[in-house]
């Protein structure tokens, strides 16, 4: 279990959406100072946040945000990006970005700060992930997701032992930016933050923030034809 009261939290993609509400969130619940990252970050008038470029898919510019953030003691890997909805027209290029962004970017950002976090005195680490972790839709999107899951599992048991906890937040649609265009029921960003903390607090391995999320994991010992109906119609 992690206290947020009193700490340090460093939220990525901290501007709009999730992030924001993060920040919001982290700092009602009492934390001392929160640094909220983004690509062009705007000021805050709350003395508590401290605004910091950051581009995860560039090594320099994370190494300059660990020179910048000593003090963290929670890390909430949210910063993430969308993908091309198919495989086959797609181009590599934009393939791999997405993995730059949704898989290595985390994967630096972690390796930078689990030493800060640690010498600290220990805390916390946060990665979104979402549903499609399990369910192959929306393009390499999902795959990256399937990734970064696999990747907080992992890291989850390097840390076991150094006082660092690791905590996978899983949801389906969240009214942001992203899902401008979806019509289907959608989360608020402060109800993922609220369940996402909560996690934190109580040293969750795992959040599943709504009802999308929970089935998801659940059917993914179904038959594949659960998941894929048109599979069935073959």
């Amino acid at each position: 279990m992690t206290a947020i009261e009193g700490a340090v939290a460093l939220v990525t993609g901290g501007n709009r959406g999730i992030g924001k509400a993060f920040v919001a969130d982290l700092l009602a619940r009492g934390a001392k100072k929160v640094y909220a990252t983004a690509r062009n970050p705007q000021p805050s008038e709350d003395p508590r946040v401290v605004t910091l470029p950051l581009e995860v898919t560039d090594p320099a510019s994370i190494a300059a945000l660990a020179e910048a953030a000593p003090d963290v003691t929670i890390l909430i890997n949210n910063a993430g990006a969308n993908s091309p909805q198919t495989y086959l027209d797609a181009s590599l290029a934009d393939i791999r970005a997405v993995f730059d962004t949704n898989f290595f970017g985390p994967l630096e950002v972690t390796r930078a700060f689990a030493p800060i976090i640690e010498r600290n005195g220990g805390g916390h680490i946060l990665n979104v992930h979402s549903a499609l972790s399990w369910v192959a839709r929306h393009g390499a999107y999902a795959a990256s997701k399937a990734a970064i899951w696999s990747q907080t599992n992992a890291i989850r048991l390097e840390l076991l032992n150094r006082g660092i906890g690791v905590t996978g937040l899983h949801m389906g649609y969240v009214d942001t930016d992203m899902t401008a265009a979806v019509t289907e029921p959608k989360s608020t960003p402060e109800q993922i933050s609220k369940q996402a903390l909560d996690g934190i607090e109580a040293g969750a391995y795992e959040v599943l923030a709504d009802e999308t999320s929970r089935q998801a994991k659940a059917g993914l010992a179904a038959d594949l034809t659960v998941f894929y109906p048109e599979l069935a119609k073959n």
